[in-house]
């Protein structure tokens, strides 16, 4: 069963022209259209199957400064006043809440790491609270269980995946932008060597701006252009309850389990980092940069299947702009959930929220979580091919730190002051061994 999603209508009409196609309705694009349509530009936003349906609304819908590689720390304290803005501007809830997330540990050494990043986080102005024993204890009292400490970021919240992209799809219609779902890009005209259409399956847009957050598919969409991209993606599996429980954190990590609350007043659990690495031509060919990052995980990751393979979202094969492409056979990527995994994560559920056994499951899923070898997405302008702009490889972290993500590249496109400084998330950095640095998912 899929994950639970808004559907709502879009645009009929493919525009002949626009300042901006951006192609990819998740999180990134969704919200690089909308602040580009804010700006004023003529915009369109095209999407193979419905926005939001891949990992915009798989994820925990986490929005957190807590823990955060040093890197994407700018970037998630921004996108966090974005997402509190985001409301007003539209109109519409997209169910974003600072309630503050909350972590439980009975590891010392895990209680070690989260106080130095703790102390790093004062020097950037960010404030999380180390939780003594008691108060740990005393806040995580639906556990029914004594911890050794924890950590509160109350600053950090979470926002409804069903409900995030769809909203802000909406919004860029309402800004003067069009938004086509069942639209798969097909790939890119040049003229001079730079950008000066894209033909979809539908018809051809004249444009000088491309942006590709494609999510999973960026990587083989770039393959048509001759850049290389080093992604990989890993299969993850979660589900959610029903509401029922009641007294229960908004927002709990432990080693074990984590557990969000949804809209609906259910749960969404969760095995953090635990996944399925389904092999595909890609992986092979990327195989050497990942190793780090796989070597690091290999508790957590276990051997796919071929359902990856079978996708065709990490192909290398390369396709006619006049043919049908893996996208249009592969509308919404829905792999199936580890169901092992799934049984697991509900049975560690209930033995650490006992209150979670007045609920049942009402959905499980599974979506591919794509990531760069060092594990901070890639966001900029492509130098061989003037006029296309990257923003994928978010790595599991692209639904909270979208709305800066998509700021930035509004910004970089118009050439105003970016919202952060774009050097950690240039693609280039990714030719030059970057992947030596290994950040987690």
């Amino acid at each position: 069963m899929r994950a639970p999603l808004m559907r709502i209508e879009t645009s009929p009409a493919l525009p002949r022209e626009a300042d901006v196609v951006v192609v990819g309705g998740g999180v990134a694009g969704a919200f690089s259209a909308y602040y580009l349509a804010r700006r004023g530009l003529k915009v369109a936003l095209v999407e193979k199957g419905l926005v939001g349906a891949e990992q915009s609304s798989r994820n925990w819908g986490w929005c957190r400064q807590q823990n955060r590689d040093a890197r994407e720390l700018p970037i998630s304290t921004r996108s966090l006043d974005l997402w509190d803005r985001l409301a007003a501007e539209t109109g519409e809830d997209v169910g974003f809440r600072r309630c503050g997330l909350f972590y439980l540990s009975q590891s010392e050494a895990e209680l070690e790491g989260w106080a130095k990043w703790r102390d790093f986080a004062r020097t950037v102005g960010v404030t999380t609270h180390m939780l003594t024993a008691g108060e740990a204890s005393e806040r995580g009292h639906a556990t029914g269980r004594s911890w050794k400490g924890g950590v509160f970021s109350p600053s950090d919240g979470t926002a409804d995946p069903s409900r995030a992209v769809p909203v802000v799809a909406r919004a860029i219609i309402a800004q003067g932008g069009t938004v086509h779902q069942g639209c798969a890009a097909r790939g890119l005209e040049l003229s001079g060597g730079r950008v000066s259409a894209v033909v979809t399956e539908k018809g051809t847009i004249r444009t000088r701006v491309v942006v590709m957050a494609g999510g999973a598919w960026a990587s083989s969409f770039c393959r048509q252009l001759n850049v290389r991209f080093p992604q990989a993606a890993v299969r993850s599996s979660i589900l959610a309850v029903s509401a029922g429980a009641n007294d229960l954190p908004d927002a709990l990590h432990t080693a074990d389990v984590s557990v969000t609350r949804r809209g609906n007043g259910g749960y969404t659990l969760a095995i953090s980092g635990r996944a399925r690495v389904d092999p595909t031509p890609q992986q092979i060919r990327f195989a050497r940069e990942f190793v780090p990052m796989f070597v690091r995980r290999w508790k957590s990751l276990a051997p796919g299947g071929l359902e990856g393979w079978r996708s065709g979202h990490e192909t290398l094969r390369r396709w006619r702009l006049d043919e049908v492409t893996p996208m249009e056979r592969m509308r919404i990527l829905d792999p199936k959930p580890d169901a092992a995994q799934i049984r697991t994560t509900h049975e560690r559920a209930l033995d650490l929220l006992p209150g979670l056994r007045n609920t049942t499951i009402t959905h499980s899923w599974a979506g591919y979580i794509d990531s760069t070898p060092d594990g901070v997405p890639a966001i900029g302008e492509i130098a061989a091919v003037p006029g296309f702009v990257l923003a994928a490889g978010f790595s599991g972290h692209g639904f909270g730190i979208g709305p800066g993500a998509g700021h930035l590249v509004a910004d970089l496109v118009t050439g105003a002051a970016p919202i952060v400084d774009p050097e950690p998330y240039d693609p280039a950095r990714l030719d030059r061994s970057a992947w030596g640095q290994v950040a987690d998912f």
